[in-house]
């Protein structure tokens, strides 16, 4: 039976940017996930195709704070393909793994460093023995932290010298992930003897030992000493100013927002229609918070996201205005009052970050190095519109 929501609730949602969805979705959703839970705080996936993925899923499961590996297939044309399919080299998908690690013991860089040091990343004609696009690495970002933390290391492995050819590993967004049939899960566990003997005669083990040598065994630095901070050069303080200065510096609206909760008016407000490239901020502090690269018409009438540009300047707190809760997005060092995250987005991460237009500032793409944003201006090379 459904539960019927008081006509009062109906007008609330008309001004908080759930008009055009599922009220008993968003209530139930919301009631059942907490904002840790909403935000993949324990538990976080990265995606890598280093080749055959009996050996990728081997490696990475050997790493501390790895919690499990899936093999499977990613970036082709068709739906839930079949190894015979992907490896035929018809279907477009390349064998990749799924890597469900905890951020509180191993780091994304570590996982970097790690799938390095089990690949040929100069070779875009497969791996080893297997031959194809199918088996060719490829590093699939989630988010703009990861793309630029996979850009700095694979700028950092070309000028190691340790290859005597350019790296040719791809580095592109994520798209759908299929997992692979269940006899190739754990396939060097279930089957180690047929494992051991194609992998060493794959030439894998071979290349890198010469190439890495004593440095081949990595040991993970962990998030306190390689944090996202690290992995984007961005360790800059954001400051907020004292209260008198914010009312002489902000709009009446912009501090009722940001200031006191407040929410403008929905299709009457600066970005929410905004389509220029580049990326939003604090209007109080200046931390950068959110970029076009995710920005979609959510048909709300207020700027809406798929995931923050920098999840370590986000803050979640459940809001309790209504009737049922929600999860309120606060900036961390301006503390702004931003807006809220639902679960109703689309792909990849299913979340719809509803912002004021008032709590932002709009820096474009071309203007980003002059203000002080560079570290984000390669979210818009020509290769990424």
């Amino acid at each position: 039976m459904k539960k019927r929501v008081p006509g009062l609730v109906l007008g609330l949602l008309a001004i908080t940017g759930l008009s055009q969805i599922s009220i008993e979705s968003v209530a139930e959703d919301t009631m059942k996930s907490s904002p840790s839970e909403m935000m993949s705080a324990k538990t976080k996936i990265a995606t890598f195709a280093g080749g055959c993925f009996w050996c990728t899923e081997s490696d990475f499961e050997k790493l501390p704070g790895v919690n499990e590996v899936v093999s499977g297939y990613t970036g082709g044309q068709t739906e839930n393909p079949t190894y015979k399919e992907v490896s035929s080299g018809k279907s477009g998908h390349v064998e990749a793994v799924e890597v469900h690690y905890d951020p509180k013991k191993v780091s994304y860089n570590d996982l970097l460093e790690t799938y390095w040091r089990h690949v040929n990343p100069t070779d875009s004609g497969g791996q080893f023995v297997d031959r194809g696009y199918q088996y060719s690495p490829h590093i699939f970002y989630r988010n703009s932290a990861e793309k630029l933390a996979a850009e700095k290391s694979r700028d950092q492995q070309q000028a190691s010298g340790r290859y005597d050819k350019p790296l040719a590993t791809g580095i592109q967004k994520a798209t759908k992930f299929w997992p692979a049939e269940d006899y190739h899960q754990d396939y060097y566990k279930r089957n180690p003897l047929r494992y051991k003997y194609y992998r060493y005669n794959s030439g894998r083990d071979q290349y890198l030992q010469k190439t890495w040598g004593d440095e081949l065994h990595y040991s993970p630095k962990g998030p306190m000493e390689v944090s996202q901070k690290e992995e984007i050069p961005m360790a800059k303080t954001y400051i907020k100013p004292s209260d008198e200065v914010l009312k002489q510096t902000l709009t009446p609206l912009q501090y009722e927002v940001t200031q006191e909760d407040g929410t403008e008016r929905s299709y009457n407000n600066k970005y929410w229609d905004n389509k220029d490239q580049g990326i939003y901020v604090d209007i109080v502090t200046g931390e950068p918070l959110f970029s076009s690269v995710h920005k979609y018409d959510s048909k709300t009438g207020w700027p809406s996201f798929t995931q923050p540009l920098v999840s370590e300047h986000i803050v979640t707190t459940t809001d309790f205005k209504l009737i049922f809760p929600r999860t309120e997005v606060r900036s961390k060092f301006g503390d702004s009052h931003l807006g809220h995250v639902f679960k109703d987005g689309p792909e990849p991460t299913g979340l719809r970050y509803c912002i004021n237009s008032a709590a932002l500032r709009f820096v474009p793409a071309d203007q980003l190095k002059k203000e002080g944003y560079g570290e984000f201006a390669s979210l818009f090379d020509s290769s990424d519109k």
